[in-house]
């Protein structure tokens, strides 16, 4: 019997390890479960997946992912530093993609590479790469706000917003559209099939609060894995009620991704009282520091003519990439000058982005 009792505690060991085995398949098994353990490995859980509408509210709770509680709270999963005094850059192609307009506001489509100085921080830098960009694909997040004070202006929204889809996608284009309230849907990924994004158009309903920097910061993010040109079209009355970013994370991650952000801010009154001028202005501010440009609409016929612009200038854009001079700098945010010699008597209107960051927000 002696020698039986440790083969017997082995056996009760192994049966114990086994139920135990088999509670955790069973919880893997369970739906809710299972949603928790996805959005914990996806880091875009934040963002609701393509899904029939209303969609469900989701909290920010157990399931919120954990790189933003970190982007919320401040903290950090790895070692805390302070920053040093002096940065050191790696040395590689910066591109900047440049819009030059007419005092009227007619793009300029004919510039060559000898009509264009860039500097970095004051100091003349060697254009490596130029071109004129009108072939260039693009990726495109268009973003509608579905809020409450939306609701007697969305109808022209979607209307606009379709026409806008099939006048600028090309196979090589695409398109991600989403919509946002009290929280950000992707309402479809990205795609270059205009019957796909006339469906999800379709689908797109109101909600109540707005979390209109939770929908800038997660379309920055979809952005920053893609190729080419990265734009992102924000529809919006500028208010923001909901998000759990601030603007700060919002400009630096369009800022991190190259993502040039075109506003179009409707107007339901024309004025000032009762309605966000912070946050208009913030609108106007995020635009021209990415390069990008902001419009007022409160009809049709206004929300098809800022499309129409950004169609425009979309197509007659030039890219500049040059290999920075300077391998140090006192700052991690490094700004950027272009001018263009014009003819004289007619100056030129210059757009690009104000700057880049020589290292990775840690949000």
């Amino acid at each position: 019997m002696k020698r039986l009792l440790p083969l017997l505690v082995l056996l009760s060991l192994v049966i114990a390890a086994h139920a135990e085995c088999g509670r955790v398949f069973s919880a893997l098994r369970d739906p809710m479960l299972q949603k928790q353990s996805d959005s914990l490995r996806n880091p875009a859980g934040l963002l609701q997946p393509p899904q029939p509408f209303p969609a469900p509210h989701s909290g920010w709770g157990a399931e919120q992912p954990l790189f933003l509680r970190a982007a919320m709270d401040g903290s950090d999963s790895g070692t805390s530093q302070e920053p040093e005094s002096t940065v050191k850059v790696d040395v590689k192609l910066v591109n900047v993609f440049v819009t030059v307009t007419d005092e009227h506001g007619s793009p300029i489509a004919n510039l060559k590479k000898d009509d264009f100085h860039l500097r970095e921080d004051g100091k003349e830098q060697k254009i490596s790469v130029f071109g004129r960009e009108s072939a260039l694909p693009l990726s495109i997040v268009l973003a509608i706000d579905t809020s409450l004070s939306t609701r007697k202006d969305l109808p022209l929204e979607l209307t606009s917003a379709r026409r806008f889809s099939h006048a600028i996608l090309r196979p090589v284009d695409a398109l991600s559209l989403y919509q946002f309230s009290e929280v950000v849907n992707e309402v479809s990924p990205f795609t270059s099939d205009v019957k796909q994004i006339d469906r999800a158009i379709d689908r797109i309903r109101l909600g109540a609060a707005t979390a209109l920097y939770d929908a800038l910061y997660l379309g920055s993010q979809a952005l920053d894995t893609r190729q080419g040109r990265k734009v992102m079209v924000v529809i919006t009355d500028g208010g923001d009620t909901a998000s759990k970013v601030d603007y700060k994370e919002a400009v630096r991650a369009a800022q991190e991704a190259e993502a040039i952000v075109y506003s179009i801010i409707v107007v339901p009154i024309e004025e000032s009282a009762g309605r966000d001028t912070g946050g208009e202005h913030a609108l106007i501010q995020l635009s021209t520091d990415t390069g990008g440009k902001y419009f007022y609409a409160g009809s049709l016929p206004q929300l098809d003519d800022a499309f129409k612009q950004i169609s425009d200038e979309l197509r007659t854009q030039y890219l500049l990439a040059y290999y920075p001079s300077q391998r140090y700098s006192d700052s991690s945010f490094r700004r950027i000058q272009v001018s263009v010699t014009g003819e004289t008597g007619s100056p030129y209107k210059i757009r690009h982005r104000a700057g880049y960051y020589t290292t990775k927000s840690k949000w």
